[in-house]
């Protein structure tokens, strides 16, 4: 296993370029990583990599050991995991990602009944609105709607993504209310800065019919927090454009009314992303199936859909 350390170390280490990145990902120091891959070239006799004080760069034997154990030390890391396990359970600290409303509200519920089946799992559940790298990162899954598939990843869906425009009954009673899209420029919009990118992506409204119109809605104030643009639209402040998932809460106790209730954004799919590699962790595929078996008994792909 000290050797399984010291490989690791050094993937990492060539990957990020630099100790101190490396660490970061693995949770070390950057003094036990530097440790690690010495040892590492100790046992081999060869130097991997020329260090200096402001790069890290491999030697040409350390370009050729890369190529050749990158790819194997992800297998027998997912082998090892599949071993690790109590009583022939699935085993071992479950790291996710998921967001902050998004993971309380629909993931975290399922929490006991998948810890009463998998005892052995022990969750460490990150609620960050940021985008992450699973794989760079450490990450055993991840739950997004918006997630780019990198190298290495695949993604099982679990609900629409799709949004919708709410607003308060007292805003909607004070103001001639929306008929068609092209009256929404008469209205105050409360609008979600992109977290990947930090602007205002210009969503498309499309109805069942499949027509399609632009949001036309005047920018009264941007937000970068779907539940604080909730809470917004429920004082009066404006017209918001949410996911369905985080509108539901206000939806369903009549704080927030739907606007324009034909109409839609079509925003692909909720999905659960996690290394596409034959060889899962029985974590990890534990963790994957549970979930899609909460959504299918709780109805959530039907509850997060605006059509």
């Amino acid at each position: 296993m000290e050797t399984l350390n010291s490989l690791e170390s050094f993937v990492r280490s060539a990957e990020a370029g630099s100790f101190a990145e490396a660490a970061r990902r693995l949770g070390l120091t950057p003094a036990a990583v530097g440790k690690n891959v010495a040892k590492l070239e100790a046992s081999l006799g060869v130097r991997l990599f020329q260090r200096s004080t402001r790069s890290l760069t491999l030697t040409e034997a350390g370009e050729r050991f890369l190529l050749e154990v990158r790819g194997g030390l992800s297998s027998i890391q997912r082998a090892v995991a599949n071993l690790a396990s109590a009583a022939g359970q699935p085993a071992g600290t479950l790291k996710v990602s998921m967001g902050v409303t998004f993971g309380r509200d629909y993931v975290l519920p399922m929490l006991g009944d998948f810890l009463q089946r998998y005892p052995a799992i022990t969750p460490d559940w990150h609620f960050d609105n940021s985008p992450v790298d699973l794989i760079g990162q450490g990450f055993d899954a991840a739950i997004s709607g918006a997630m780019e598939l990198s190298p290495g990843v695949v993604a099982r869906k679990l609900a629409p993504a799709h949004r919708i425009l709410v607003a308060s009954p007292s805003y909607l009673n004070a103001q001639p209310r929306p008929a068609e899209p092209c009256e929404l420029a008469q209205h105050a919009g409360i609008l979600i800065r992109s977290p990947q990118t930090g602007r205002i992506r210009p969503w498309t409204l499309r109805n069942r019919s499949n027509d399609e119109a632009a949001i036309e809605l005047p920018v009264r104030m941007t937000l970068s927090d779907p539940d604080a643009a909730c809470r917004a639209a429920e004082m009066g402040l404006g017209i918001a454009l949410v996911s369905l998932p985080h509108a539901l809460p206000y939806l369903d106790k009549g704080s927030l009314l739907r606007v324009l209730p034909n109409w839609y954004v079509d925003a692909g799919h909720v999905s659960v992303y996690f290394s596409g590699h034959t060889l899962l962790p029985a974590k990890t595929r534990a963790f994957v199936d549970c979930l899609a078996e909460y959504f299918y008994a709780q109805k959530l792909t039907e509850r997060f859909s605006a059509a």
